[in-house]
């Protein structure tokens, strides 16, 4: 392992990968948090056609610690100095959301790929400064870290949409619970961080854009820490006529559960019942319930990352697209105003710029 600190931007790599006829593609995962961590582990271990050749945190120890358990793997304390590296092809940003602008615009300048962990950028401005530098590249070099398009039950959920077999979709009914909260978890992150997921999910099972936020709160529950007003009811209204109502509750205490019903003109289909081992034992009958995202979505997470690494590979990029990221910023926007005003908030994104057409 080898220990870099701060450098001067130089260029693109030249490293291994996309650039040499599939050869195993060098990637650099800046921040090593508990995402970037098992995004390190995954591709490590259970990817194929990627290696880790360089992990970035701000915390360097962190990073070397990392670094020391994967062969050729360097770490660095900052982003720039990665990606000029020799044998970085292509990044993989799992920091904390007010650096992900930084770090992608330092991708584009070098024209590497990327696979960028949700949100884009935390805001709906600067997402726009990152679509306009992807247009202004001319081509599409990142995609943006929504997992659920890769589970497979959403998939499902979606080729049934898709081929018409409940007709025309008219409302989707949404939950998405969540065990506790960490301290220091606010009402907008509620929306930011949890219900961003449930937005990406109706635009993208829908085809359609969110035209209107409106938030309803119940009386919150007592397992709310001060201050939180948990749970809460987020209704998403579509371009196509179409209703979305996500039961938000981040301190539900028993676990993670994610869940999804279309309801069509001709029929009805719903995800997420963990329809898995039931045991029948000591006069009771029941499952598992997931305790967080990690294992409700490794799958679908391990799905996401070898479909980046394949298309990256064939110097493709799919996926959730910037325009997507910046979509669902601007929804998120409007979700926290109607968090904090009551009212149903409006919104009209721009035209979609034809590179995301």
């Amino acid at each position: 392992m080898k220990h870099e600190g701060t450098g001067e931007g130089t260029g693109a790599g030249t490293g291994t990968g996309a650039g040499a006829g599939g050869a195993v593609l060098g990637v650099a995962v800046i921040g090593t948090g508990r995402m970037g961590s098992d995004h390190v582990r995954r591709l490590d271990r259970v990817i194929s056609g990627a290696r880790v050749s360089a992990v970035i945190d701000v915390d360097g120890e962190r990073a070397e610690r990392i670094a020391d358990g994967i062969p050729g793997c360097t770490a660095y304390t900052d982003a720039a100095a990665a990606m000029d590296a020799g044998d970085v092809d292509a990044v993989l940003i799992a920091s904390p959301g007010p650096a992900h602008e930084a770090a992608l615009l330092a991708a584009f300048a070098r024209d590497l790929p990327v696979l960028c962990e949700k949100p884009l950028t935390p805001g709906a401005e600067s997402a726009l400064r990152v679509m306009e530098a992807e247009v202004r590249l001319g081509h599409r070099r990142a995609q943006v870290g929504f997992m659920r398009r890769y589970d497979t039950e959403y998939l499902q959920l979606k080729a049934l949409l898709d081929g018409g077999g409940l007709g025309r979709p008219l409302m989707l009914h949404c939950r998405h619970r969540n065990v506790a909260t960490p301290p220091g978890f606010t009402e907008a992150m509620m929306i930011n961080d949890s219900v961003v997921h449930e937005i990406d999910a109706t635009r993208w099972l829908l085809g359609q854009e969110i035209t209107a936020v409106s938030v309803v709160k119940p009386a919150p529950s007592p397992a709310a820490p001060g201050g939180l007003s948990d749970p809460q009811l987020v209704l998403l209204e579509t371009s196509g006529g179409a209703v979305a109502d996500v039961e938000v509750f981040v301190n539900c205490g028993f676990g993670y559960q994610v869940q999804c019903e279309a309801v069509g003109e001709r029929g009805s289909a719903r995800l997420g019942d963990a329809h898995g081992l039931y045991v029948n034992a000591a006069g009771r009958w029941g499952g598992a319930v997931a305790q967080d995202y990690v294992d409700r979505f490794r799958e679908a997470y391990d799905r996401e990352v070898q479909h980046w690494v394949d298309a990256t590979r064939r110097g493709e990029t799919e996926g959730p697209s910037v325009w997507d990221g910046y979509a669902a910023a601007a929804v998120c926007e409007a979700g926290v105003r109607a968090q904090s005003t009551g009212a149903r908030e409006e919104l009209t994104l721009p035209p979609r710029p034809p590179l995301y057409t």
